[in-house]
């Protein structure tokens, strides 16, 4: 407990035992021994006595001063640590030497690491001590952990890693949340808000000013991603980024080539728009990579791969391609658009630019541009149609039924190229906010195959899910269950867990509309196999649990549950069929 002291000239307690043992009068040789290792103060020995007669130990009173002389020395050490003295981490150092045979002691080990916390350079051999030492290491300030990890990139590894598995495991809960909506979903918090997550302030803490650790974690990130394929480190790539510019670290934001294009892409996020201006921007910042550092496009590529940066663009896409139906053009005239497609081409191609490490932009395919796109508007042109139809008086109405089938090229490009995927099924996702039955009808048989079962994504069904909640009541008809269960999710629930899981969560939230027979034939079809995971069970368990419950309950009155009503005021467009 007083190792240490001896290398200062302090008697300690072997020191003392040593004096009793071979003193011929304890009683004097202890009174000599308070005297000289006691406070050095001559006016407190007549004080003394006074304690004694209020009961008052000495070791309290002793050790309250010794309490008090430290935090006026912690004190000290910060005030001469933010002074503008030349010489002020020469006195930092001197203290510390004095100090430092003390540090396993716990009553002076605040004021040695307070010493270490604001050394910009403690001494290596010192260091040393305190990362090869565990109670050392756990207990110093995150400065001096900094100077520990800038040449130890395996500890900080081990340091970052629970974050890194904590953040991907937040992201994929939220994901699953029980609370299906399409006002508060997986896309709603802003980018600031995001930000303000533990992880990404921890990260951004462990970091600092630090060029060196911020590189070690972006490689963490580049290689993680490589490994999963999970485009959530490529969320935390903008995210740490964005965490770093607002607390205004410019050592790190000014050498980071990716820094304005993310702060500009950020904007975009925050507004879900990416506005004519800004696509400028991003655009000036991608044909300004300059030769010899095609490898930018590699971080930049993660950037955009981010859900959040995806989502944007699409949206931005499908705004775009509505004011082109309105103006009667052609996809392949507006430049915007152009420039949308090739930076969701550049992230849908992240994980293969990184891993081939050819840092080179993929080619976009100008027939999605001019086949896909066209075969979509087709497909918005024949609802349009047939809305028209409708609302012509009954001697004006000709035969015409609502189109099953849709254009060979819209089904091919949806299983063939990823980023007319993408478009396709947030397409899907724009009708079941309109609420148009008979389109999602046509379109979700379409999704069973489409480019890397991109359509049983967790985003994609996290997404569907919310929105099906706008057509609830549409699930008191077993044709319309029909389409959403057995033509699409229950296609590939038994081999994707995923599938699974989503398909229970939307179930718990319609189970009150589905027609009861209905639903007593997917539970059976969804009893989940012995070896799934616990989500999955607890979930059934739910479902079964509520369907029972109803079963034996008088049916409630058919009113608009209280979720929906907050939903209805959402602005809809008065000729939806037209719509993007």
């Amino acid at each position: 407990m007083f190792a240490g002291l001896p290398e200062l000239g302090i008697s300690n307690g072997e020191d003392l035992k040593e004096t009793l043992t071979n003193c011929t009068e304890p009683l004097k040789a202890i009174d000599q021994f308070q005297m000289d290792n006691g406070i050095l103060l001559p006016t407190l020995q007549s004080a003394l006595p006074f304690l004694d007669l209020h009961g008052t130990p000495r070791l309290e009173f002793h050790q309250s001063v010794f309490d008090e002389l430290r935090e006026k020395l912690m004190e000290r050490v910060a005030m001469i640590a933010e002074g503008k003295e030349d010489d002020r981490y020469g006195k930092l150092e001197e203290l510390l030497d004095k100090s430092f045979p003390l540090v396993k002691m716990p009553s002076i080990q605040p004021v040695v690491m307070q010493v270490l916390k604001h050394l910009p350079k403690v001494p290596e051999k010192k260091l040393k001590m305190v990362m090869t030492d565990k109670e050392l290491y756990k207990v110093c300030a995150v400065e001096v952990k900094r100077q520990i990890w800038q040449d130890n990139q395996a500890l900080f590894g081990d340091e970052v890693s629970p974050l890194l598995k904590q953040y991907i495991v937040e992201k994929e809960a939220a994901l699953f949340t029980s609370d299906l909506s399409i006002l508060h979903n997986f896309f709603s918090p802003s980018p600031k808000t995001r930000r303000q997550g533990q992880v990404v302030l921890k990260l951004t803490q462990m970091i600092g000013k630090s060029v060196k650790l911020y590189d070690m974690v972006l490689q963490f990130l580049r290689t993680l991603f490589l490994r999963t394929r999970n485009v959530h480190y490529c969320t935390l790539r903008a995210e740490l980024l964005m965490s770093l510019h607002e607390l205004d670290i410019s050592e790190i934001c000014s050498v980071d080539p990716c820094h304005k294009f993310t702060w500009c892409l950020d904007a975009c996020i925050r507004e879900k728009f990416v506005d004519g201006k800004r696509a400028r921007e991003l655009q000036g910042f991608l044909d300004g990579v300059k030769k010899g550092h095609e490898q930018v496009l590699g971080d930049l590529s993660m950037i955009l791969c981010d859900p959040f940066a995806c989502n944007t663009l699409v949206l931005s896409i499908m705004r775009n391609l509505q004011e082109l139906l309105s103006q009667e053009s052609l996809p392949r005239d507006s430049s915007d658009l152009m420039l949308l497609l090739r930076m969701l081409s550049l992230g849908q191609g992240a994980w293969d630019m990184i891993d081939s490490q050819v840092f080179k932009e993929p080619r976009l395919d100008l027939d999605v541009v001019t086949r896909f796109l066209p075969a979509m508007m087709s497909v918005v042109v024949d609802d349009h149609t047939f809305s028209f139809e409708q609302k012509l008086p009954s001697e004006e109405k000709s035969s015409l039924l609502y189109p099953t089938t849709l254009p060979d090229a819209f089904n091919r490009y949806l299983q063939e190229n990823r980023v007319a995927c993408e478009m396709g099924l947030y397409y899907v996702l724009h009708i079941a906010k309109l609420r148009n039955k008979n389109a999602l009808l046509r379109l979700l048989p379409a999704l069973v195959e489409t480019y890397n079962d991109m359509a049983f994504s967790d985003i994609f069904l996290h997404l569907l899910t919310g929105h099906l909640t706008l057509l609830s009541d549409e699930f008191r008809l077993e044709e319309f269950c029909s389409v959403v269960f057995d033509g699409f999710l229950l296609t590939s629930f038994s081999s994707k867990e995923n599938v699974h899981r989503h398909t229970l969560r939307i179930l718990l939230h319609l189970q009150p509309k589905v027609v009861p027979k209905y639903m007593e034939s997917l539970i059976r079809t969804l009893e989940p196999p012995k070896q799934c995971s616990e989500p999955i069970k607890n979930l059934y368990t739910q479902l079964t649990e509520r369907f029972e419950a109803q079963k034996t309950s008088p049916s409630p009155p058919d009113e608009t549950p209280a979720m929906e009503l907050g939903i209805h005021s959402v602005n809809v467009p008065p000729t939806p069929a037209t719509q993007f």
